[in-house]
């Protein structure tokens, strides 16, 4: 069985900012991954980023940089 950890989850408006955020991301080094958005929580375009709390800042700071258009940015266990 998989271990639940705490997550930083970001979910977009439209999958054209999904992508471009992990565009962004792989340009940039950052850690984390595009996962469907789980049940708990709603998305327009059914898809979130995560990764582990210590990457908040950071991926805060580049979606400001590129303009990235956000729904919501949760921290919850997955």
């Amino acid at each position: 069985m998989r271990i639940k950890t705490l997550k930083v989850l970001i979910t977009f408006p439209s999958t054209a900012q999904a992508l471009h955020m992990e565009q962004c991301c792989r340009e940039k080094g950052a850690v984390g991954r595009l996962i469907p958005v789980p049940r708990e929580i709603s998305a327009g375009c059914g898809m979130a980023w995560a990764a582990g709390t210590e990457e908040k800042e950071k991926l805060q700071a580049l979606i400001s940089e590129a303009g990235i258009e956000v729904e919501a940015i949760y921290e919850m266990q997955l």
